[in-house]
């Protein structure tokens, strides 16, 4: 309503302002354009309302991400209801050329003032829509690895594995280079193994591969490989790899190792340093 009083303002005559025209020339010079902007503005916002419920309705079917449902609904409708206004108001013969140009001044020097933010917020954008990563996936980036708590337009929560919150800008996710461990739902566990030439390799992989089976957070596909991975000359190396639930994987390394070294000195095996 505020809108439509500047717009019946701005259109009264010089003269009437001047109290040298009365009211019912008032009403008749200028009632037609004053109905003509009510029932304009009555038909554009239900217009716009309509829009909104296709909006809404089109984003739940393409399964667009919450986060960013709700900023572009409000985003896109405000832009409407300010072209609306803009056309009314051209439409009753207002003059808006210092009106766009202070506009036009203050959103070059918003823009560069938040050139950051901006950047922020084309980032998250792309994020939510391409979804490198989802909220949920164990992640690894700028030298952080935690899982994703949230994800907003201008930032991402991750919390590490340590209990910290990390806050990252947008702009530093789509920018560099980010590991997601938990996308291809496993993940392989390496480790190697230095024994002497005295030890046996053929008495070491039977116990190795007992550990394997008997550990229930160790996948059984696909299947694990045990190999020598070098020759050295105080000894060989023993590579063994498994798969595990990327989330989890820390419990399941520290899981084998304790029971891999346990059922080694039970069987004898003497490995470096020991």
């Amino acid at each position: 309503m505020s809108s439509l009083l500047y717009i019946l303002l701005a259109i009264v005559p010089e003269k009437a302002k001047t109290g040298e025209e009365s009211f019912t020339d008032i009403v008749i010079n200028n009632g037609i354009k004053a109905i003509i902007a009510l029932v304009v503005l009555i038909i554009g916002l239900w217009v716009i309302k309509l829009i909104k419920k296709w909006l809404i309705a089109g984003m739940q079917k393409r399964d667009l991400d919450p986060s960013l449902q709700p900023f572009l609904q409000s985003l896109i409708v405000i832009s409407l209801q300010v072209l609306l206004i803009i056309g009314i108001m051209q439409s009753a013969g207002i003059q808006l050329t210092v009106f766009t140009t202070v506009i036009g001044a203050f959103g070059v020097a918003a823009g560069l003032a938040l050139s950051g933010t901006l950047q922020n917020f084309a980032s998250g954008v792309l994020i939510l829509i391409l979804k490198p990563f989802r909220v949920g996936d164990n992640i690894i980036a700028q030298g952080q690895e935690g899982t994703v708590n949230s994800i907003q337009v201008f930032y991402t929560v991750v919390t590490t594995f340590d209990n910290k919150t990390v806050i990252f800008p947008n702009s530093k996710l789509s920018n560099e280079i980010i590991i997601n461990t938990s996308r291809e739902g496993k993940r392989r566990l390496d480790m190697e193994l230095k024994l002497n030439y005295g030890t046996d390799f053929n008495t070491v992989k039977p116990i190795i591969e007992e550990v394997i089976t008997a550990s229930k957070s160790i996948l059984k596909s696909p299947e694990s490989r045990i190999g020598i991975s070098a020759l050295e000359a105080d000894g060989y190396k023993v590579a063994v790899n498994i798969w595990v639930n990327p989330h989890g994987f820390t419990d399941a390394k520290l899981d084998f190792h304790e029971k891999l070294i346990n059922d080694l000195k039970r069987a004898g095996i003497v490995l470096p340093g020991m």
